[in-house]
């Protein structure tokens, strides 16, 4: 088939969208992505693109067509919105001329914002070619609750826009079945929902696992992955640490950073955790099996809110891949996978004296026992979530 893909975020940006494009092309369709200029998640142009700089070329054989937008900058609100609406404005122009090649098949790879929807509707229009919209983050929900914004008209606006988004897509195509109540609560879409989880990066779940690596402690090591901001409740997960602040064999390892990071470093700083809680900074997603590999349990977390106990983390599969247990605090779809696969512990979202506790717990368990659940969660990871079971599923559902 042709298949063009509509995402603001692709290589070498680090996202699914990557996944999806070039396995799809290894399968034998014509692949074409319409995207953005790279700046995410720093706010600028990466080195060697502009906006004048690789507009169009070439990646694995897929055909990457980049439109104009205002970058991101340091990610506050306005200029987000910005960044958001001024992608989907250019990106629309952009899909006009895209629609002198037919397609079979568009796909509207969704992390917010919403407003990516906007170009495949274009195309859609002029070839009558039906959406499939990988939803993997609700709205307005995420505005709401993300993004602080609690105006009536917008959220109306965003409600009826979202809504037209449903109304004009052949299959919603969600990573969480939790996503389901919201989807129906806007229109009469059951027959349209088709569950397409997130899976892990080859590079995690089967890489190399000698990236060259900071030197950590010694110490029983709960290291966390991935974005450390207002989602991932970083208040708690360090009043946890503050918990276990006497217990020095217990050492915190967060890789990564986000708009938290600097409550993090200063809790850590006013609260004498320094021997106990360590950020490493951002690291490539090829660091990650390195990272996970000197680990001996992986935390993931998220806040306690309605819009977040409908989500499963997508660290969550690349943790199971990983082959390390895990250690949840959070509600909702997240929890049942890690309990369904047997492969770590959970408390509730927001409690922080339990995950302490339950810190404390784990770090007496003797090895073997912590292995056997690290391979539960691999073994449940390989029947469940590899990208090539995902991605077979996919061509089933747009070849209907």
């Amino acid at each position: 088939m042709k298949i063009l893909i509509v995402t603001q975020y692709f290589f070498p940006e680090n996202f699914k969208s990557n996944d999806l494009a070039f396995e799809l092309k290894k399968r034998g369709h014509d692949v074409t992505v319409l995207t953005g200029i790279p700046n995410y998640p720093e706010g600028k142009v990466f080195n060697g693109y502009g906006y004048l700089k690789k507009r169009k070329e070439i990646i694995n054989g897929v055909t990457v067509v980049r439109s104009l937008l205002l970058t991101r900058g340091n990610g506050g609100g306005f200029r987000l919105f910005l960044n958001y609406f001024s992608w989907a404005f250019f990106a629309s122009l952009k899909a006009i001329q895209l629609s002198s090649k037919k397609f079979d098949r568009i796909i509207v790879h969704e992390p917010s914002p919403i407003t990516q929807f906007y170009p495949a509707l274009i195309v859609k229009k002029l070839q009558k070619t039906p959406i499939y919209f990988w939803v993997m983050d609700l709205w307005p929900e995420s505005l709401e609750i993300a993004g602080g914004i609690k105006n009536k008209f917008i959220i109306s606006f965003f409600t009826r826009m979202v809504k037209s988004f449903y109304k004009e897509s052949e299959k919603i195509l969600v990573t969480s079945k939790g996503f389901k109540k919201s989807i129906l609560e806007k229109g009469d879409f059951e027959s349209k929902i088709e569950y397409f989880p997130n899976w892990a990066e080859h590079t995690i779940c089967s890489g190399n696992k000698n990236f060259p690596l900071p030197k950590l402690p010694e110490g029983f090591k709960v290291m966390f992955a991935g974005n450390i901001g207002e989602a991932q409740d970083m208040d708690n997960v360090m009043k946890a640490a503050l918990y276990l602040k006497e217990n020095t064999d217990i050492k915190f390892i967060l890789v990564g950073d986000g708009r938290k990071m600097p409550f993090v470093q200063e809790f850590i700083k006013m609260n004498n955790l320094e021997k106990t809680v360590y950020t490493v900074g951002r690291y490539p997603v090829e660091a990650m099996a390195s990272f996970f590999n000197v680990a001996d349990i992986l935390l993931v977390s998220l806040k306690d809110d309605p819009i977040f106990n409908i989500t499963v983390p997508a660290k969550v599969q690349a943790y199971m891949s990983s082959g390390k247990p895990i250690l949840a605090m959070l509600n909702g779809e997240g929890a049942e996978n890690i309990a369904e696969a047997n492969c770590g512990f959970s408390v509730p979202a927001g409690q922080a004296e339990k995950l302490a506790s339950v810190i404390q717990m784990i770090s007496q368990m003797k090895n073997g026992d912590l292995a056997t659940l690290g391979r539960n969660g691999k073994e449940y990871y390989d029947f469940n979530y590899t990208m090539e079971q995902c991605i077979s599923n996919l061509e089933k559902i747009i070849s209907q």
